[in-house]
């Protein structure tokens, strides 16, 4: 992860990045910190035109589609199932992240897949990532709907078993901060911080939702589901403060 200073207006910013420079650097000197947690939960689902072996085979597999799908975010395999991501680059306040997180995708027990943050190598101290997010996968009958295409409409046949893959995601990132911004109300901190995750949140999800639905149908030749097949939501809980 990438942590630094910056003279830029206190406006909250999000642009997602490819830079491999990952060092934890401060620019001024670091004598009092204050960490705070930063937490945000969603859940979703997207359908697959196809029976649950199908969707779960491909799944499986994850070592093609997961590199795949995941652009533009940088991905490295590393050890068995598991992935080195370049999630992006944010701030607010003047003060800058870019985090680096390791995931492990485990095998499925009884089709539920768990996909969770692991150490990264060689880590620099200054923030801690932990995510951790599941899918189930379930079937269920197919039958015949209208799909909307710019001024026409079309009728699709679905196939007679669709597979609804439902997934949970919990994110938590807890950040140190230096000593000028922990001067600040610790509840502006907070709500900027919890804002800012959640915009991550719903700029990734939904393109990576949509990459694999594409991918899946493309690779098998099956029709598209429309947009109304692909659901975010997020899940409030209780504010927290630095810890």
């Amino acid at each position: 992860m990438q942590s630094k200073f910056i003279n830029h207006s206190q406006n909250t910013f999000l642009k997602i990045s490819s830079s491999d420079s990952m060092q934890l650097t401060y620019t001024d000197s670091i004598e009092q910190q204050r960490t705070f947690a930063f937490t945000v939960s969603f859940n979703g689902r997207m359908d697959m035109y196809s029976d649950l072996d199908t969707v779960a085979k491909y799944l499986d597999a994850h070592e093609g589609w997961f590199c795949r799908c995941a652009q533009p975010m940088k991905v490295e395999p590393v050890a068995d199932n598991g992935y080195i991501l370049t999630v992006g680059r944010f701030g607010s306040f003047g003060y800058e992240v870019e985090p680096k997180i390791a995931v492990v995708l485990n095998p499925p027990i009884d089709r539920v897949y768990l996909m969770q943050t692991i150490p990264l190598p060689d880590c620099d101290e200054g923030y801690e990532v932990n995510y951790r997010a599941n899918m189930r996968l379930e079937e269920v009958a197919g039958n015949v709907q209208t799909q909307s295409q710019g001024l026409f409409s079309k009728q699709i046949t679905m196939p007679q078993r669709v597979t609804k893959v439902n997934w949970d995601l919990d994110l938590q990132v807890k950040v140190e901060f230096p000593q000028f911004i922990s001067k600040l109300s610790p509840n502006l901190i907070q709500a900027t911080g919890d804002r800012l995750l959640t915009q991550i949140v719903r700029q990734i999800s939904p393109r990576l939702t949509y990459k694999v639905q594409q991918d899946f149908h493309n690779s098998h030749d099956f029709p598209m589901p429309p947009k109304s097949s692909r659901q975010l939501h997020r899940v409030p809980h209780p504010q927290q403060y630095a810890v």
